[in-house]
């Protein structure tokens, strides 16, 4: 099982950056806009279906929410992975800002150069979108 890392230092501060993490429907507008073009909420909010920038498209389900810990994590349905679990926390960073830890354990291994790549371009929108106020 291949296992992807990325950790985002962002300017906001934990409350703002978690804020716009814990907001499953609002992807696109609040955590990675531009890379994330549209997010429509399905099942009463428990699912979200994306469209990339690049017009792919993936459903994911909300697996956890957990406020105190500012944490989300999130699967997908259908797709190439037969496996794809997804953690984002929220953590004090330098200077007031935060860091964001965001892990993928996913299957098979041979789309990892794949999801590697995406999740470099979701940091970068990540870093744009969480600037201080």
């Amino acid at each position: 099982m291949a296992t992807l890392r990325k950790q985002i230092d962002v300017t906001a501060p934990p409350a703002a950056a978690w804020a716009a993490v814990r907001e499953f429907g609002a992807l696109h507008q609040r955590l990675v806009p531009g890379f994330v073009k549209d997010c429509v909420l399905e099942q009463e909010g428990a699912v979200r279906l994306l469209t990339f920038g690049n017009g792919m498209q993936v459903r994911e389900r909300l697996v956890t929410r957990d406020d105190a810990t500012r944490r989300l994590v999130y699967t997908t349905e259908g797709g190439k992975a037969s496996h794809y679990n997804a953690v984002v926390e929220v953590f004090e960073g330098v200077g007031g800002g935060s860091r964001l830890v965001w892990t993928i354990d996913l299957l098979p291994d041979t789309i990892a150069p794949l999801i590697d790549g995406m999740m470099g371009m979701g940091a970068q929108a990540m870093q744009g979108a969480l600037k201080a106020a």
